[in-house]
């Protein structure tokens, strides 16, 4: 591909999609602050829901209910910052493929507003600062959160040639919890396992959602997707890892001993998921966008169980 023409077309697109709303903007395009907050999604904030939830679960299992005030600060900002780095960085990762994706072909990189080495320099900026919020913490906190950068950076990049990249995401999304764990108990217990694990199945489901949004595009590009790979079988598949979720937490219930309020928060997560099915079976694009986004609700009903666990008689 000559990448000085495809460069050029791209920068053409993005001036036009930022000059649409008034003649004005032709002269002006938006500023470099609007671009990297529009590079790292603040504007979309469904994909730091979706690795904060869980943190939070596996944080207050561990501290059972009663977080230090930094851990709950440091988590938060940290989950924050790091997914932030790692659109950064799938941005660039998949700025050739992006153009030909109906949904991302705006991209501030895509449309070549900004430069390839200004998403890798925000990567390292935002990894770094994340970075500086696990200093105070354990030496196993330190060794996970060096493993935590090293799935952020190179998950983009399995979409070249693992059949469920969805998967490695969801290692990726949900190396928070055994970090929280770390943080709190300086130790792995077997509930942080089954809650990684419990994460992976999420991801596969909600990320599947995703995926076959952009199904059409992704097979004229040739990256592989958890939706192209389960094909027919993809709605089923995706209430099969809602169903692995929800039975791989009610093992973590049933090892923390957790009563009634966490089963509740569970039977909520399954009406939700049962929900999401309504939305995808026809496979339309804006019913799998909204299931995707919806997941923000399975993990809040997920979270509220956790606390009303602990906080409440």
């Amino acid at each position: 591909m000559n990448a000085t023409p495809r460069r050029a077309r791209a920068a053409e697109a993005g001036r036009a999609d930022a000059t649409q709303a008034s003649p004005a903007a032709a002269s002006q395009p938006p500023s470099r602050p609007v671009l990297y907050w529009r590079l790292v999604r603040m504007h979309r904030p469904i994909g730091s829901l979706l690795l904060l939830w869980p943190t939070l679960w596996a944080l207050l299992t561990a501290a059972d209910g009663r977080p230090e005030p930094y851990l709950v600060f440091a988590f938060v900002l940290g989950t924050l910052l790091m997914r932030s780095a790692g659109c950064a960085i799938n941005d660039w990762a998949d700025r050739d493929f992006d153009l030909h994706v109906e949904r991302t072909r705006e991209r501030p990189l895509t449309a070549g507003l900004i430069e390839p080495w200004e998403a890798v320099a925000v990567f390292v900026v935002l990894s770094l600062l994340a970075a500086l919020l696990v200093l105070p913490m354990n030496a196993l906190v330190w060794k996970l959160a060096l493993v935590a950068a090293f799935l952020a950076a190179s998950y983009p990049f399995t979409k070249r040639f693992f059949a469920l990249p969805q998967a490695y995401l969801g290692i990726a999304f949900g190396f928070g919890i055994p970090m929280a764990y770390a943080a709190v108990l300086e130790a792995l217990p077997l509930s942080a396992w089954l809650m990684l694990a419990a994460n992976v199945a999420w991801a596969l489901a909600y990320d599947t959602e995703y995926a076959m949004v952009d199904r059409e595009d992704d097979l004229k590009i040739g990256i592989r997707t958890a939706a192209i790979t389960f094909g027919r079988f993809d709605v089923a598949a995706v209430m099969l890892c809602y169903a692995l979720t929800l039975a791989l937490l009610a093992a973590v219930g049933a090892v923390e001993r957790f009563q009634g309020w966490y089963w509740l928060g569970l039977a909520i997560a399954a009406v939700i998921a049962v929900y999401h099915y309504a939305l995808i079976r026809d496979r339309s694009r804006a019913g799998c966008f909204r299931a995707f986004n919806h997941n923000n609700w399975f993990g809040a009903a997920i979270f509220a169980g956790v606390a009303a666990e602990h906080w409440l008689p």
